[in-house]
């Protein structure tokens, strides 16, 4: 919300002296959100002043354009020439004209130059070209007469006149307009607010007929109605002015006089052709498949679920959202019905985002807009189409429709005080109560009914958050809370914290990335039709609707990220996340939803609890490129499926578990470069080289890795104890097995560790080797480095030769192994 700061002040007595940016710091520090104090005349400097256009000759050029050749009076005694391209002027007009040695917005410099055959000594300049406005098409034409040749325009143009940029939150929406913005200021600054009152009819239901066959949708349709309207009556120069400084670009009179209630009320309006109309005016929810063309000129279908206003001929609005083309205000229009309606947020909010037509009005109405201010902001219509376009009103005015009962919220007046920690004696709350509107009874325990334009007041909660903002957030104590003596992080917490040091230690990179994924991704996976990754549980209201399901594995989030970085140049990766994935359970029966009066019953919170997903926290890292850069120390080398399975074994060894991998065949991984990674006999994830289907449909380089593990299945260790260290030296031993193509390196090594007994300290592998003459067809050699020592003496190398030969023999015997010579 954009604010003038002088419109503000006509609705509040802004201490003498104040600025605008302590204006803004006021609003600030009582929790509104002011992102910018600007001023159009920031972004301008030099010479820029009004200029009068004496005479022009229209002169046809070889690309097809025709330029004006102008002699433009700026109050120097001679006129200047310039060059302009517009044609939206005549000899007599006064335009703005930025003189050589002028600056516009973005550093425009303006000089004397020779273009089209002339020298143009200047600029008549337009509002985009000014920085307050986006139109481009013609130059600024000021009002006849508001200046003389030489004056400055910045005061005539409002640019020198504050605005405050407000970014309103979804629970503040009544300050999206002056009134609500001038409420705010008053209550910062302890100053008087000046509502607008103005007179209003009887209600007699004369103005215009309308039924409403929706009330959960609509609950009060109000309309006014104008006669004899001037259609070429102009927009009033401060108007004009102050919807620029807002935002907004005028049209017309009508229109602009809508949008300018808007902006000063919060209650957006819209004004029908009444020609146009055909019967009364109705309210109901779109028939399945009919059709609105909508005022910009684009043909909607419309769902059962939208709202509509409509007339004898069927819709002719989309309610809250935008009217239709076959009733909107033309040149010639001269009768007008106005209306004014309270329009369900919720129903407003997801008619915009299924039709993707975001408004000004929308964006009020899905925050919430005062219901009883409709009468007011007709009033102010009929009063300036009254005033400025020589219309008539109507006799009349319609209201279908009653006032809701305001709730009433009981809370203790010394509530506010506990929850703040500081001092805010009774008198302070009821006063800062009564500042937002609300009217406070009672004693120690007050009465509160908050106002119509809150609609978020509804729990003493939120009655207390409006007397500690308004008390002062700078004000409140930072003091941090004492722990708990004997509490700390849990278990589960600890090994987390382990693990994705231990990971981040060995090269990797944490990222995080959005738990929402694209159903396609599921078949870029490669994912069977009854793979349970593909049941995934869809949003109802997902922040894209390109990704509107909850991720059943970190890789697709962790993928993604991967290919923004190679895109960007970062080509050697080592990613890790972790984070909660979501796997639902089979649809059951669905739960009724509690109310917000009392606390859910255990039965109720059960039922909830029974149909959320299981969310199992997973670990995940994904390898690109090189794992280690060439150098002086020797070449590069690049990751591979080993490099994923050590990953994971980093993990395992963090939570001080041994995992043992075995081949695997599981999308997106390489069936023949893919490990599954167990804990005794569970499964616990899977690590490896990505198939080449999959790393081409993501943009991913060739022989891309990734692992994930389930985190949870990981346990959580004891606490340690220190290792007992013999003190006497071991014996080292290697035996090279030779063994045929189906034995595991994993099997192999637990059947040696088994078979040497209690003398063996440690196993490792450091070798495969292969070789068809040597070993024979299909045959490998695995070497292993073995360590012996005994806890009490010196181990003699007949008992560790013992040892040995009696793991050799347990090889043979399981896996046919021979020893290799």
């Amino acid at each position: 919300m954009r604010a003038p700061v002088s419109w503000l002040a006509e609705h509040v007595d802004l201490p003498e002296g104040i600025t605008p940016r302590q204006l803004g710091d006021a609003l600030i520090r009582i929790g509104m959100e002011v992102e910018s104090v600007e001023s159009g005349a920031d972004a301008l400097s030099g010479p820029i002043v009004v200029g009068r256009v004496l005479s022009f000759e229209d002169e046809p050029q070889k690309n097809g354009k025709t330029i004006r050749w102008c002699q433009v009076d700026v109050g120097e005694g001679e006129p200047r020439g310039i060059v302009c391209g517009a044609h939206n002027f005549a000899a007599g007009d006064l335009v703005v004209v930025s003189l050589p040695g002028a600056v516009l917005p973005g550093g425009f410099e303006i000089a004397a130059r020779k273009t089209y055959g002339h020298v143009s000594d200047g600029m008549i300049c337009s509002v985009r070209e000014l920085g307050i406005g986006d139109e481009h098409a013609g130059i600024l034409v000021l009002p006849p007469d508001s200046a003389a040749p030489g004056a400055d325009p910045l005061e005539l143009l409002g640019l020198s006149d504050a605005v405050l940029d407000v970014a309103v939150t979804t629970d503040r929406g009544y300050t999206m307009s002056i009134r609500g913005l001038a409420r705010e200021a008053a209550a910062a600054l302890d100053t008087k607010f000046h509502d607008i009152v103005v007179p209003l009819p009887e209600v007699d239901g004369r103005a215009y007929d309308v039924e409403i066959a929706d009330p959960a949708g609509c609950d009060r349709f109000s309309a006014r109605a104008v006669a004899g309207l001037n259609p070429s009556a102009p927009t009033p120069e401060w108007m004009a002015r102050r919807l620029r400084q807002s935002g907004i670009r005028a049209i017309s009179l009508a229109v602009d006089v809508t949008n300018y209630v808007m902006l000063e009320t919060g209650q957006p309006l819209h004004a029908f052709d009444r020609v146009a109309l055909s019967g009364p005016i109705g309210v109901r929810r779109a028939a399945p498949g009919e059709k609105l063309t909508t005022l910009d000129d684009v043909v909607r279908t419309l769902d059962p679920d939208d709202i509509v206003v409509t007339d004898d001929t069927g819709p002719i609005a989309l309610a809250g959202v935008m009217g239709g083309a076959s009733t909107e205000i033309s040149d010639a229009t001269t009768d007008v019905v106005l209306e004014a309606a309270h329009w369900d947020p919720a129903s407003v909010a997801r008619t915009v985002r299924r039709h993707k037509l975001p408004s000004e009005a929308a964006k009020r109405f899905e925050r919430g807009v005062d219901p009883e201010i409709a009468g007011t902001a007709l009033a102010r219509c009929v009063d300036l189409l009254v005033m400025h376009g020589g219309a008539t009103a109507v006799e009349g005015y319609t209201v279908v429709g009653g006032p809701t009962e305001p709730v009433l919220i009981t809370m203790d007046a010394r509530r506010p005080e506990e929850v703040a920690g500081l001092p805010i004696p009774r008198e302070q709350v009821v006063a800062h109560l009564e500042a937002v509107g609300c009217v406070v009874d009672g004693g120690d325990v007050l009465q509160v009914r908050p106002p119509s334009w809150r609609p978020d007041l509804l729990a003493p909660a939120d009655l207390i958050e409006e007397v500690v903002r308004l008390a002062g957030y700078d004000r409140l104590p930072s003091v941090l809370p004492s722990a708990p003596a004997g509490r700390g992080l849990t278990g589960r917490q600890l090994l987390q914290r382990a693990v994705t040091r231990a990971i981040a230690s060995a090269g990797f990179t944490e990222v995080l990335s959005y738990p929402f994924v694209s159903p396609s991704v599921h078949d870029a996976f490669g994912l069977a039709p009854d793979d349970p990754r593909r049941h995934a549980l869809r949003l109802v209201n997902p922040l894209s609707e390109d990704e509107p399901e909850l991720r059943t594995s970190l890789l697709p989030g962790l993928l993604a990220t991967a290919s923004r970085n190679i895109g960007r140049g970062n080509r050697d990766l080592a990613i890790f996340e972790t984070g909660l994935v979501f796997l639902p359970h089979e649809a059951g029966e669905r739960p009724v939803l509690p109310g917000i009066a009392a606390r859910p019953s255990d039965e109720q919170l059960a039922a909830l609890d029974a149909v959320l997903p299981d969310q199992p926290r997973h670990i995940a890292a994904v390898l690109s490129g090189d794992t280690e850069l060439r150098g002086w120390w020797g070449p590069e080398r690049p990751a591979t499926w080993a490099d994923a399975i050590e990953a994971a074994r980093v993990v395992a060894r963090a939570a001080r578990a041994d995992l043992v991998a075995r081949p695997a065949d599981l999308p997106p991984w390489h069936p023949g470069r893919c490990a599954e990674l167990r804990l005794g006999d569970v499964i616990v994830g899977h690590a490896g080289e990505l198939h080449p289907r999959v790393v081409a449909a993501l943009g991913l380089p060739e022989r891309t890795c990734a692992m994930e593990l389930d985190f949870d299945l990981l346990p959580v260790p004891a606490p340690p104890t220190a290792p007992y260290i013999s003190a006497y030296p071991p014996v080292l031993l290697d035996v090279a097995l030779v063994v045929g193509p189906d034995a595991l390196g994993a099997d192999v090594q637990e059947t040696v560790r088994q078979g040497a007994g209690p003398l063996l300290e440690s196993i490792r592998l450091f070798d495969v080797y292969t070789d068809d003459v040597r070993l024979g067809p299909g045959l490998r050699s695995m070497a292993f480095a073995l360590r012996f020592r005994a806890p009490d003496r010196t181990l003699t190398v007949e008992e560790a030769t013992a040892a040995r030969d009696a793991a050799v023999a347990a090889a043979v015997e399981r896996h046919g192994a021979r020893l290799r010579t």
